[in-house]
């Protein structure tokens, strides 16, 4: 798997200081810090509506005074322009910090996010500012590759923690023994998220998400 790794990825994994302890690899937008508000905000400053009718934002996006969703590469270029303005002051969801600062003391936490390469750095810095200084890997595609990478040298369990099916399943058919937490932070989309066969956890409660892997830890 690590062959479909970004040359850029696999260093950065590479480079992970991991291995004698359990490991949480964590989503960024919608598990760590807010997105689908901000980017409803955004959008609608652009003249543009968020219908959440089903998971997902493309297909789901209008202008105002229609009922037309719009194309894809439009939507694209919405999400493009919310990173660019917005990626160093996204809020973070409720509880997130305090669960990861809590789950540092036990395990390694490395946050995998998809944001656009050239904004790792503002998303990082936004990071540390709220009290999350743990190292962050800028993924591109599926990231079951980069979880299976990582897995070769963490030998203790090692949970998984995204808002995307695909990237759930991703990681569950790259056969890492990784505990999947499907979390997903927008009451809404968390409705409207599928089920993923294989899914160890799905919540949108940061508390849970830390008991449950404190327990299982502890069952170790």
């Amino acid at each position: 798997m690590s062959a479909t790794l970004a040359p850029e990825t696999r260093d950065a994994l590479d480079r992970l200081d991991i291995g004698a302890r359990p490991l949480a690899i964590v989503d960024v937008d919608e598990v760590v810090l807010r997105f689908v508000p901000h980017l409803e905000a955004f959008i609608g400053r652009q003249g543009y509506r968020l219908e959440v009718a089903s998971f997902g934002i493309t297909g789901n996006v209008t202008r105002l005074g229609s009922c037309r969703a719009v194309p894809a590469p439009e939507v694209a270029a919405l999400i493009a322009g919310f990173f660019a303005a917005h990626v160093g002051d996204q809020d973070p969801v409720d509880g997130a910090v305090a669960a990861l600062t809590r789950l540092s003391a036990r395990l390694d936490v490395v946050l995998l996010s998809n944001v656009p390469a050239e904004h790792g750095p503002r998303r990082a810095a936004r990071l540390a500012d709220l009290g999350l200084p743990h190292p962050l890997v800028v993924n591109d595609g599926p990231k079951g590759p980069a979880v299976a990478h990582l897995a070769r040298r963490v030998a203790a369990p090692i949970f998984f923690v995204d808002d995307g099916p695909q990237n759930l399943a991703s990681v569950r058919d790259a056969g890492v023994e990784a505990r999947l937490v499907h979390f997903v932070d927008d009451p809404r989309y968390f409705r409207l998220a599928p089920d993923v066969a294989g899914t160890w956890l799905k919540t949108r409660d940061w508390h849970e998400v830390a008991a449950r892997i404190e327990a299982e830890i502890g069952r170790g």
